[in-house]
């Protein structure tokens, strides 16, 4: 639990380092925990560090996680992986934001929902910039007319964009993945869609997430440098 709390230290001073290089001020970029396949002990580790909201991929774990710490004041959770619209019911009962949206039958579902839940959700759209069949995502010359159609839901708020940049060890082709979803996001900002929001851009992982706050990122999703690798 000690090295959870070191971790964490080490990774919001590279946070800091990194906006300062960027001159950016601090507090411009906010952590994401990145807690999926680890236990509740480790959040409960990074809560006791400062940490409230947490980033998970998968629905029943993060479900699950949810009930469990139910009586930790504070908690939030972020889905941030891909969700089928059988699973919108979950999401909308817990999650405190969305940050993979990239269909419009989920956004119907995911507003069908929440309005039978009497809740609203911050949503991100996923933007894939590196191009990659593996990956999930609109091409960023699909997004401007999907943020037109997301008017219709009013129970998603829509906050901005996510991206997963391309895993590479070259920093130009890295960049070019931030690069993209940022003309995206002025092209949005651009439109000026009423009941949107595009402030907010969620790039980088514990691999790259200096050089994504470089290119404007408001949230790093951070897990293996904080919790360590993972099993």
């Amino acid at each position: 639990m000690q090295q959870i709390a070191a971790n964490l230290a080490a990774v919001r001073a590279r946070i800091d380092d990194a906006c300062l290089a960027a001159e950016r001020p601090p507090d411009a970029v906010r952590l994401l925990p990145v807690s999926k396949t680890r236990p509740a002990a480790d959040v409960l580790a990074a809560h006791a560090a400062g940490c409230t909201r947490f980033g998970e991929n998968r629905v029943q774990e993060a479900a699950g996680k949810a009930s469990e710490l139910a009586g930790v004041p504070g908690l939030e959770w972020v889905m941030i992986g891909h969700l089928q619209s059988n699973k919108a019911r979950l999401v909308a009962g817990f999650a405190s934001e969305f940050q993979a949206l990239d269909s419009l039958p989920l956004a119907a579902e995911l507003d069908r929902r929440l309005h039978a839940a009497g809740r609203q959700l911050d949503v991100l759209v996923q933007v894939n910039s590196s191009g990659e069949d593996s990956k999930f995502g609109l091409r960023p010359d699909a997004v401007p007319a999907f943020a037109r159609a997301l008017v219709a839901f009013d129970a998603l708020r829509v906050r901005g964009l996510m991206t997963i940049a391309l895993p590479s060890p070259d920093p130009a082709l890295v960049s070019a993945c931030f690069e993209r979803v940022v003309t995206v996001q002025q092209q949005l900002r651009d439109a000026g869609t009423p009941g949107q929001s595009w402030d907010e851009l969620s790039m980088g992982m514990s691999g790259d997430f200096e050089a994504a706050i470089a290119h404007g990122a408001t949230v790093v999703r951070i897990g293996t440098a904080i919790f360590g690798a993972r099993g």
